[in-house]
């Protein structure tokens, strides 16, 4: 869905249209399962807390899932994509904080298996390369958990945007 969507419209969607919607959200097939099911909702803050305790409630190898529909931060975003409007302040033409970025997603990459996951809305490019940089003194475990919650972050940043605030 490209327009901002009401409450009393979201559940009146046919059930694979929200579907598609979520999957743009969290690309999880049981989270969407979970928020889907439990509509009709009674408002936008139950949404938002529901889908956020959801992802909060995914498995390890359901956050890896999640991972692949999210590019490298610093990397090659489509034009208009969610994610270049959420990586919107890493300055592409800094080749400098590029290959910084580039190189602390290959030590990422390397010491956790999977990508480095970041709610990157509203934050420069040095901001994240420095959290980058922050996070690869994590161990796996607690490394995972913070991948969690910055997945959580996302998704309820997204939903804010595809869900209108009414009074």
């Amino acid at each position: 869905m490209t327009e901002p969507l009401t409450i009393a419209r979201i559940n009146q969607l046919p059930a694979q249209v929200w579907r598609a919607s979520l999957k743009d959200v969290v690309g999880v097939t049981e989270w969407i399962d979970k928020v889907a099911a439990a509509r009709p909702y009674a408002g936008r803050g139950g949404l938002l807390e529901l889908a956020e305790r959801e992802v909060l409630a995914l498995t390890e190898a359901q956050i890896r899932a999640a991972l692949a529909d999210h590019p490298r931060i610093g990397g090659t975003t489509a034009p208009g994509s969610q994610a270049a409007r959420e990586q919107s302040g890493v300055d592409g033409s800094d080749t400098d904080l590029a290959e910084r970025l580039l190189a602390g997603n290959l030590a990422y990459e390397a010491k956790f298996d999977h990508i480095y996951l970041v709610c990157a809305a509203g934050r420069s490019g040095p901001e994240l390369l420095a959290d980058l940089t922050t996070r690869l003194d994590n161990d796996p475990g607690t490394e995972i958990l913070v991948t969690r919650k910055e997945l959580a972050a996302i998704a309820r940043k997204r939903l804010e945007r595809m869900v209108i605030h009414e009074p």
